[in-house]
């Protein structure tokens, strides 16, 4: 097995990640990761050597009109420079939306790369981005198969309650029901927990994935039994441009009385509203930690708020609190945030240390806090590789 790889895409709106792993008896070994941020405006590609341990960062010239197809012709140009395209098994793709037929990963077919297409307006910012890359490698490689690993699959088997809205019933017999997302991420973190922290696996876990997009999932026994996004990636938290929560009377309002177009609203829901829309600055959270405006500080307070009220509701859906887990991007790089963050749990128990903090933990509770708080890196693509290696 040891001469065979798997290579796997992440593929987004603003970035294209992917990962090569050689399969071994003890599972998929990462050999080669790839990696383009800044899109569609710029194209920064970095390339990781896990063998050497080693990296380095280009700037890409301009990536044209046609940004992402220019993303992925790049990656498949390093692919073939570094790696024998003849011993890749397979690829592994992630798929934001997997409706309510696909809660495993699946071996991709025309037919049901058709039917994952029919879901892209549930998931605008990432399902097309996710499907253009299987398409594009069917033609050029027609005979390596493809498998597709989806982000609602974790949440598929909540209790039927935690997945209804209290709509007409034969809408939610049609599928408009809450789905949930960042699965892959979530499934890491519970394979984690299984392995390092087994008696916390055991409990009441809160896992908030804590990236360009958020939500925050209640594990019992690292299973989804609630988590914060719905039907679509727009609820819950508020997150870098994505609004979270909202009044389904503000849309409403805006297309019946104010006479915005559908079309205008779902831009302003996606790419406008968020820590950008509050805050008039940005949707990073670093810069606005950094800005002294009013805004940003204000955009900052609402996020842990509206943090604090998500684990509340998810706390109570448990039935208590045995541990918290803080994963993603701004997790792993923003100590300040994190500490907000613990902070606005104290009323719940909840105590920091401030130094094992300021490391990166991975514990960051003290020994007083009457749940643990871990601060633990996720990893999508690992995940990815696994599915892959399974078919096989």
């Amino acid at each position: 097995m040891s001469d065979r790889i798997v290579v796997t895409f992440n593929a987004g709106s603003s970035s294209l990640r992917c990962g090569v792993y050689h399969v071994r008896e003890t599972g998929p070994e990462p050999f080669l990761s790839l990696s383009i941020r800044g899109l569609p405006r710029r194209m920064i590609l970095q390339t990781m050597d896990h063998t050497n341990n080693t990296s380095d960062e280009t700037e890409i010239d301009e990536p044209g009109d046609r940004p992402h197809e220019t993303a992925f012709s790049v990656v498949m140009a390093q692919l073939q420079e570094r790696v024998d395209l003849t011993r890749i098994k397979a690829f592994s793709h992630r798929v934001v939306h997997g409706g309510q037929e696909f809660d495993t990963p699946v071996r991709v077919t025309l037919e049901n790369l058709d039917r994952l297409d029919t879901l892209s307006p549930l998931a605008p910012s990432h399902q097309p981005h996710n499907l253009r890359p299987i398409r594009e490698l069917a033609k050029r490689h027609p005979d390596i198969p493809q498998i597709a690993c989806f982000d609602t699959a974790f949440h598929r088997h909540q209790p039927t309650l935690a997945q209804l809205y209290a709509l007409p019933r034969d809408l939610c017999e049609d599928g408009i029901i809450r789905f949930g997302f960042h699965g892959l991420s979530y499934e890491y973190i519970a394979e984690k927990l299984a392995e390092d922290y087994p008696q916390l696996a055991k409990g009441r876990v809160i896992v908030a994935h804590l990236g360009h997009g958020v939500s925050l999932c209640a594990m019992q026994a690292c299973r989804s039994i609630a988590t914060t996004m719905g039907l679509t990636a727009l609820d819950g938290m508020p997150m870098g441009q994505r609004c979270g929560a909202l009044d389904p009377g503000v849309v409403l309002h805006l297309i019946l009385d104010r006479k915005y177009a559908a079309e205008e609203v779902k831009d302003m829901l996606y790419e406008y509203s968020g820590l950008l829309g509050v805050s008039g600055i940005s949707g990073e959270m670093n810069d606005l930690l950094d800005s002294d405006a009013p805004a940003a500080a204000e955009a900052v307070s609402l996020f842990v708020y509206r943090f604090q009220r998500e684990v509340g509701s998810l706390t109570a859906a448990l039935g208590g609190l045995d541990g918290l887990v803080l994963t993603g991007g701004m997790s792993e790089h923003i100590p300040a945030l994190r500490e907000l963050l613990c902070r606005s749990l104290e009323w719940q128990g909840g105590t920091l240390d401030a130094t094992a903090n300021k490391n990166g933990g991975p514990q960051i509770s003290t020994g007083e806090s009457s749940f643990q708080i871990l601060n633990l890196p996720t990893n999508e693509e690992l995940i990815l590789a696994k599915s892959a290696v399974g078919p096989l």
